[in-house]
């Protein structure tokens, strides 16, 4: 799903106002009159950002960030707030929101937090699925070339790991390039470099 910002606001002219800002600067973006009605749309595969009034009928924005954090949502938020909510805002950063930007705002830098907040998502996302896919193709891998990998790791070279697993070069020779290849790496450097971002190093 392509990355957008998500403003949730019951402020009839401030959604108009920062719907027409955004897409005027080449943001894509959603507008809801609630965060109920966000809530309701709300599914993990949604991408961008939530710019979100922290004061209004019914849920309020601190309340609505609460509820995403529980369905597991990593959206960046961006708080919209009055001057009297921003120690509501700060707190609501301490708890892990992306920003706040006081009304009234300035329109270039509420802009720039915005493109900054779904930079960092499309970041996130695709660190996550680059994770996943290291993580699926470990899967694919026989005990004895997880312990062939293993110790090419620790920069054994083949004759040390055909004596320590007790099997000739030829065999270790054959695990490698097998293992290598099941990664989609090159050398031992690329499978380290893959490995680390999963703490397996």
């Amino acid at each position: 799903m392509s990355a957008r910002a998500y403003l949730v606001d019951d402020d009839e002219a401030i959604r108009d106002s920062l719907g027409w800002l955004l897409e005027s600067k080449g943001v894509a973006c959603l507008a809801y009159p609630s965060a109920e009605d966000f809530l309701a749309a709300w599914t993990c595969e949604l991408a961008g950002c939530v710019v979100l009034d922290i004061r209004m009928g019914g849920m309020s924005g601190p309340e609505l960030f609460e509820q995403l954090r529980q369905r597991g949502s990593q959206l960046p938020v961006i708080f919209l707030t009055g001057h009297g909510d921003v120690p509501m805002a700060v707190a609501a950063i301490k708890k892990g929101a992306f920003d706040f930007v006081e009304k009234p705002f300035n329109d270039n830098e509420l802009v720039d937090r915005v493109v900054a907040a779904i930079e960092t998502d499309t970041r996130q996302r695709s660190a996550a699925s680059s994770l996943g896919s290291t993580q699926a193709l470990l899967a694919r891998l026989t005990q004895r070339e997880r312990q062939v990998m293993e110790l090419v790791l620790a920069g054994k070279f083949n004759k040390v790991i055909a004596d320590e697993l007790n099997i000739s070069m030829r065999t270790v020779e054959v695990h490698r390039a097998n293992l290598f290849e099941k990664m989609g790496v090159k050398t031992a450097v690329e499978l380290a470099q893959r490995l680390s971002a999963l703490g397996e190093r």
